[in-house]
């Protein structure tokens, strides 16, 4: 691996399938910066804007991963790969776009005589993902590669499954988050990238990346319940990015409420998503130099009590701004400052 200044962009740290007035929070997504070159995990809402305003170009993008197929972190990857066939030139080795395989089968839940969207293919993975966005933008694309002469994107990037061991017990719905080493998902001599599942239910497979280079380690939990295998993979890393939900915040806006989608929203929140001070429990069992919060719900809690509510952990907490840069360093992790591109 090369021995190139590499830092961590916050493009977006905003969590939830929604516009939120007066926020200054992007949709979820995440730049590792090594060199000339970037790696992008997840494409929320803005994800390309964010890209431009921290200086970012579209060819120096060499993958993209996915944590997870939830709208709000693949809202925007249809834009990259389109706007992308306009400023990308024709590769070589397409850019893959790693991510999880279909679940399989839809959740277990009390339906109550709901029929699932797309009947046919229920739960497409992140290559029907593609697919489908692709097919579904055919006109834009065809017009513009007869027009213009432009490269398909099916020639500039490449979906790449995440294939789970076949010894390890895995079931969407029975077993989402078995114990497990975290494999590996892509490498190239800048870094070094591997995976392992977390617990988002109901979906699934849900995974957590970490990027190893020669200046230090990143780890991009998702969207995830507190889990083991988020310790594992974050073990002695310099920064690990977890995602947080203000609870006291759910509960004030569910508990109280007597329709059942909230009752269920709330039981998501419990179910699936981790706060504050259980991120700082994850970070000191892991050994990490730096937590920062982010795919923060809701949008409005302030950031000194986003950190005060992680206050336990003994390292450096934060919870960034968008656009916020972190330089990673062999032993620590130092925040830069809000990028100016």
């Amino acid at each position: 691996m090369r021995d190139e200044a590499a830092r961590v962009i916050t493009l977006g740290t905003g969590g939830g399938p929604s516009w939120v007035q007066g926020t200054d929070r992007a949709g979820i997504a995440t730049a590792v910066v090594v060199g000339d070159r970037t790696y992008l995990i997840d494409a929320g809402s803005g994800v390309g804007k964010q890209l431009i305003d921290a200086g970012l170009t579209l060819p120096s993008l060499r993958a993209i991963f996915i944590t997870h197929l939830h709208s709000d972190h693949v809202v925007d990857l249809a834009s990259l790969m389109i706007f992308g066939m306009m400023r990308i030139q024709r590769r070589d080795t397409p850019i893959p776009i790693v991510g999880p395989g279909s679940r399989g089968c839809l959740p277990w839940r009390d339906a109550d005589g709901l029929l699932p969207v797309s009947p046919g293919h229920p739960t497409p993975g992140i290559s029907a993902t593609v697919e489908h966005l692709l097919h579904a933008y055919a006109t834009d694309i065809n017009d513009r590669r007869y027009d213009a002469k432009r490269p398909s994107p099916w020639e500039l990037f490449e979906a790449q499954e995440i294939t789970l061991p076949a010894t390890l017990d895995f079931h969407p719905n029975l077993n989402p988050c078995p114990a497990m080493e975290p494999i590996q998902v892509f490498e190239d001599d800048a870094v070094r990238v591997t995976s392992i599942l977390v617990k988002h239910p109901p979906l699934a497979p849900a995974f957590a990346f970490r990027l190893d280079c020669d200046e230090g380690s990143v780890v991009v939990s998702g969207d995830t319940a507190p889990t083991d295998n988020t310790v594992r993979i974050a073990d002695g890393a310099e920064l690990l990015l977890h995602e947080a939900l203000d609870m006291d915040w759910a509960e004030r806006i569910y508990a109280a409420s007597p329709t059942a989608e909230h009752q269920a929203v709330l039981e998501h929140h419990r179910a699936a998503h981790t706060t504050p001070a259980q991120a700082a429990a994850i970070a000191e069992k892991a050994g990490v130099r730096t937590l920062a919060l982010h795919h923060l719900v809701p949008h409005s809690t302030p950031r000194p009590a986003w950190e005060q509510m992680a206050e336990s952990f003994s390292g450096r907490v934060m919870a960034p701004d968008d656009l916020e840069v972190c330089a990673l360093t062999r032993r620590r992790t130092l925040p830069v400052g809000r990028h100016v591109g």
